[in-house]
């Protein structure tokens, strides 16, 4: 397999596990503060992935060196993570999986500003598809539905985290220095918990953690190890073998993800009308798959 090819299915792993955050934290986001439960789960990813980091050996002197471009990617990260919690508040997983679609379109406006990548035919092709497809999902193949959107408080709180979410892949692509995965990324989160836990400061101190119900714990250590952890170095992974766009447009699948995790959990079943939107996603990868990068523009 090539070294696309593994990028390609590192991001379906990607979208698999970024979909389970949706349904778990629709569970949790009213029992804790969004910002508390961000920084109690940057703090457990990062104390992984040092342990692990220096198991294997993987600490050496080039992932200190900056250190203020692990503060950078944290914060568009906290951003994103907070709004997303605080958004799950008001709105339902699927419909915050509608507003994540808008990621493969903001990154390639952002892949072009700060990696100078221009999305060619192909993959532009690939985001329309997708996104219609998606759109589809989100709606219940209800097209009176998609004529009546309507951006809810929560939606509209998370579209900013989107945006924040959308320019961390070409920035990392930027500011990476070829430093190994485990550790870059033990130290991003290690700077998003210090950022977190600076925020969140008063509602950590004031919380009664003992009084939490269970699927906040749950909840916890499943965002903290599956959905930050490990999708982080996947993320990285794809980003440093795959342009940004490409990278981003897996988000298009999420939705159907989502569907199935919420299935999982015995909260609703999709009608058989999804499954057109369903194609439509598996279609716009299948056009992803072709070996084709985006056109390198020099600076002026």
């Amino acid at each position: 397999m090539t070294e696309a090819g593994r990028g390609h299915l590192a991001m379906l792993g990607f979208a698999m596990l970024v979909s389970g955050s949706f349904s778990l934290g629709a569970l949790a986001a009213p029992h804790i503060d969004p910002a508390a439960l961000n920084a109690v789960r940057f703090v457990i990813a990062a104390s992984v992935l040092w342990a692990v980091a220096l198991a294997t050996g993987k600490v050496d002197r080039a992932v200190f060196a900056a250190p203020w471009r692990y503060f950078v990617l944290a914060g568009l990260f906290a951003i994103y993570f907070v709004t997303m919690f605080e958004g799950l508040k008001t709105a339902a997983p699927v419909s915050m999986a509608a507003v994540f679609t808008l990621n493969p379109a903001l990154t390639a406006v952002f892949g072009y500003f700060v990696a100078r990548q221009i999305t060619t035919p192909r993959m532009a092709l690939a985001i329309v598809v997708g996104g219609t497809g998606a759109l589809w999902v989100i709606f219940d193949a209800d097209f009176a539905a998609l004529l009546r959107f309507e951006v809810g408080r929560g939606e509209a709180i998370y579209f900013w985290g989107c945006v924040a979410h959308a320019l961390y892949a070409p920035m990392l692509r930027r500011l990476s220095r070829g430093e190994s995965g485990i550790a870059f990324n033990a130290g991003i989160l290690t700077a998003g918990g210090v950022i977190l836990c600076i925020w969140a400061g008063p509602a950590l101190i004031s919380m009664d953690w003992a009084a939490l119900p269970a699927i906040v714990w749950w909840t916890i250590l499943y965002i903290s190890l599956a959905a930050t952890g490990v999708t982080f170095l996947i993320l990285r992974y794809a980003a440093l073998r795959l342009p940004s766009a490409k990278v981003m447009a897996y988000t298009y699948i999420v939705p159907s993800c989502v569907i199935l995790w919420e299935l999982a959990l015995g909260r609703g079943v999709p009608t058989a009308l999804v499954l057109p939107g369903v194609a439509l996603t598996a279609l716009s990868l299948l056009l992803l798959l072709k070996n084709e990068e985006p056109v390198a523009v020099s600076s002026p």
